[in-house]
């Protein structure tokens, strides 16, 4: 289920992976919040099956203030999960984070390839 307290626990992990990743354009930044900035129907089981992921914001930045366009990329487990009511923190990534995280710092956007 995507609301406050996933928003919180992807807050964390933002700052955790900002950490882990060796990448100079990168280096100081950390999150100070996460909103699902979307309307209800776009975090919706329907809307996430047909999609396969949903948009959020994230405050991030070397001050935690610039606004970031977070894309969660759904693979078949997170996928599995979401539409079943089960909880889909243990579908983010913790290794391998180079290829499962991009971050596009001139236009704004995060991208996470949740399991």
């Amino acid at each position: 289920m995507l609301d406050q307290n996933f928003c919180a626990f992807l807050e964390q992990a933002l700052c955790s992976i900002f950490e882990q990743l060796d990448d100079e354009e990168i280096k100081g930044f950390w999150c100070d919040g996460v909103l699902l900035s979307e309307p209800d129907k776009y975090y919706s089981q329907q809307y996430v099956n047909d999609n396969r992921q949903v948009l959020m914001t994230a405050f991030v930045g070397t001050t935690g203030q610039i606004k970031y366009e977070l894309v969660l990329q759904f693979g078949n487990k997170a996928l599995s999960r979401y539409t079943r009511n089960l909880d889909i923190r243990e579908c983010m990534p913790i290794v391998d984070l180079e290829s499962r995280v991009a971050i596009y710092v001139e236009r704004k956007q995060i991208e996470i390839y949740l399991d």
